[in-house]
């Protein structure tokens, strides 16, 4: 594998993987965009989950906001905006999880990973397309999330209330992003109060010292019940929210937390790392006991795509060798098993000996977002940051 270069992620991001999307996902006749999607494009499933919706209709706005003005890329925010506009809210203004082709609402607002994924959409095409009716309802949405913070599946849960309560990381993390993502909307004031509040959740209650490393759920005050839950680590999640992280600091001017973030990313990538066949588990538990999900021990995309977001952030912050390092490494597992020279874009679900579980290109779970988003984002950081990581020597490899 050669040295990893911007013009790597920059040729896969423009050649491969957006025509991938632009010719097989559009509805051009109900609107909004097919996810399911096998190896070549065709279509197995019309089903339309809206998270994803959310997601695609934000990675065209936002590249059309910040890497060129192209209209085909925000005629395809429009197309997408425009289905969610329809039909992706209840009367109360919540987002629905799934929809039928035609816009039919098929499952209910039980994922408030929904609303965020709509209003994150709905910020960047008010953006990029000076549409003051998407702003009012990124700026709508947000507010609803931040209401449905202690009860995110509000009436749809299915836990017994006040049994066994838990934080979980999943949201604090999402809304580091997500903030960043309003920032234009909130204001300068509201971004760094909201910002700093959630940095000091993230550190006060998910962020165990002694192993330096994010528990993927903690008891309210931040101790770890011996239950599945409890025990939980979701590697892919906690290198995520390390670039979240790094982000959000950086914006804020906490440039401790820079450094705090970097050392989790690291320690996180010597715990997930599957030394035998390479790549990163799914899930682990914390004290080496069998993981509830069967699926631990299989090597997920995304895992690997936001593992190379924090490694070329955190090469571009801080020029640490180990990260160098990790970035090669990482690079490399990923270019050499998830993408497809011959139908384009990228496999998602490897075993763990990384041969393909699943040939699909796009699904329930898999959509336009974390491939295109990675690769812009790494060739971008790559670009500002020069020399872009390399080959260290042998005694600073991991």
């Amino acid at each position: 594998m050669s040295v990893p270069g911007s013009r790597q992620y920059h040729d896969s991001l423009l050649e491969d993987v957006l025509p991938f999307w632009e010719s097989h996902s559009p509805d051009r006749e109900c609107g909004g965009f097919f996810t399911c999607l096998d190896r070549a494009g065709a279509v197995y499933d019309t089903d339309k989950f809206v998270w994803l919706q959310g997601r695609q209709t934000w990675l065209y706005a936002m590249l059309f906001s910040q890497l060129e003005k192209r209209p085909d890329w925000l005629s395809m925010a429009k197309h997408g905006a425009d289905f969610l506009r329809r039909h992706g809210r209840d009367g109360e203004g919540n987002f629905y999880f799934a929809l039928a082709r035609d816009g039919t609402p098929l499952v209910q607002p039980a994922s408030i990973f929904s609303d965020c994924f709509a209003a994150m959409a709905f910020s960047q095409y008010g953006l990029a397309a000076g549409d003051e009716q998407a702003r009012g309802i990124a700026l709508a949405t947000f507010e609803n999330v931040l209401l449905r913070r202690s009860t995110p599946k509000g009436k749809y849960s299915k836990d017994v209330p006040g049994s066994r309560p838990m934080r979980s990381l999943a949201l604090p993390m999402i809304l580091l992003n997500l903030t960043l993502e309003l920032e234009w909307i909130l204001g300068p004031g509201r971004t760094h109060e909201t910002l700093d509040a959630l940095l000091n959740e993230v550190f006060a209650y998910f962020h165990d010292r002694d192993r330096n490393i994010l528990f993927e759920h903690v008891a309210p005050d931040g101790t770890h019940p011996d239950t599945f839950d409890g025990r939980l680590l979701n590697p892919g999640h906690a290198l995520e929210a390390t670039w979240f992280i790094m982000e959000a600091a950086q914006k804020i001017g906490r440039h401790d937390l820079v450094d705090r973030a970097v050392g989790i990313m690291v320690d996180t990538l010597e715990l997930g790392w599957d030394n035998e066949f390479g790549g990163i588990f799914y899930f682990l538990d914390a004290l080496g006991k069998p993981p509830q999900q069967l699926e631990w021990d299989q090597k997920l995309w995304w895992v690997h795509c936001e593992s190379l977001v924090a490694l070329a952030l955190s090469w571009d912050l801080t020029h640490r060798a180990d990260c160098a390092a990790w970035f090669q490494k990482v690079h490399e597992y990923t270019w050499s098993h998830y993408p497809d020279p011959g139908f384009g874009e990228w496999f998602g679900y490897l075993n763990r000996r990384g041969e393909v579980l699943l040939p699909l290109k796009g699904g329930k779970w898999k959509g336009c977002f974390h491939v295109p988003r990675t690769l812009y984002k790494v060739w971008t950081i790559l670009e500002r940051s020069a020399p872009a990581p390399g080959p260290i020597a042998s005694d600073t490899k991991p």
